[in-house]
């Protein structure tokens, strides 16, 4: 947490190349738009490895990563700065966005949608060929830094009426889609991540594959990968199988009694 700002924020030089397998042509996609200076929309569900790809690319392109996880009170204040009171004097502080365009940084904002209108609408100077942000307190422009670059994530399945991403914002991004990867693909990352075997592995995305399955009859979203490896993680602290899955899994998907008994069943079958 910033206290300066009050948004959850880092500001990472990532050394040490973090764990990410490539499930389609993303990273070569990913490098294309930085070469170019394109910002990037990133789509898929929740859990399926988009901020973990962010975080690889960083360290693959050897920049300094700015990630904010946007909600609902996040004002376009928190993200480009704000006065201060200090020691009796005011002093201006730089947001995280600030930050990354002037530092050349990767500036990442994870869930877009759930932020506030205000706070989007300051990201379109930095779009388009202008890459300015404009600091209305204090009647300054900023050019972006060469090598800075914006990155969005966003989630579909959460759009509604009220939360959506604006197509005068989603027009200004090139897009890559993300899912669920295939089921070796899959076992392969729970297997590295979670600390199991790859049978073990393999049986957890079989239960996932049945849960997603069931989207369409009361789940408003299927399992993760990151909700597998959880899985994976309390079976190697030898927590019984069915109560690693229906506490990493199951519970965090639904409060439903009836959905829980079905996905109770679906662990039997597969385990």
């Amino acid at each position: 947490m910033s206290y300066e700002t009050g948004v959850e924020t880092a500001f990472n030089i990532i050394d040490q190349e973090p764990y990410y397998l490539a499930t389609g042509n993303e990273i070569k996609m990913f490098q294309a738009a930085y070469e170019i200076r394109l910002p990037v929309m990133l789509k898929g569900p929740t859990g399926c490895g988009k901020t973990r790809f962010v975080e690889y690319m960083a360290h693959r392109l050897k920049r300094p990563l700015v990630s904010v996880s946007c909600h609902e009170d996040l004002f376009a204040t928190d993200l480009v700065g704000r006065f201060l009171l200090k020691k009796d004097e005011t002093i201006w502080m730089d947001g995280p966005l600030t930050r990354a365009v002037r530092k050349g940084a990767i500036c990442y904002l994870d869930e877009i949608v759930e932020a506030r209108k205000d706070s989007t609408v300051i990201i379109h100077s930095l779009t388009d060929y202008r890459r300015t942000l404009g600091i209305d307190k204090k009647g300054e422009v900023i050019s972006a830094h060469p090598d800075f670059m914006i990155v969005i994530s966003y989630n579909p399945g959460y759009q509604s009426v009220l939360k959506d991403l604006k197509q005068s914002t989603r027009q200004r991004f090139v897009s890559i889609e993300f899912n669920y990867p295939e089921a070796e693909k899959e076992a392969e990352i729970v297997s590295h991540e979670g600390g199991v075997g790859k049978d073990e592995a393999l049986k957890l995305v079989s239960l996932a594959k049945k849960i997603r399955s069931m989207r369409e009859h009361g789940l408003t979203e299927g399992a993760s990968t990151r909700l597998l490896i959880y899985a994976a993680q309390l079976i190697g602290r030898n927590i019984p199988v069915r109560e690693a899955c229906m506490s990493a899994i199951c519970l965090p998907l639904t409060d439903d009694i009836k959905l829980l008994e079905t996905l109770n069943d679906l662990i039997d079958d597969v385990f």
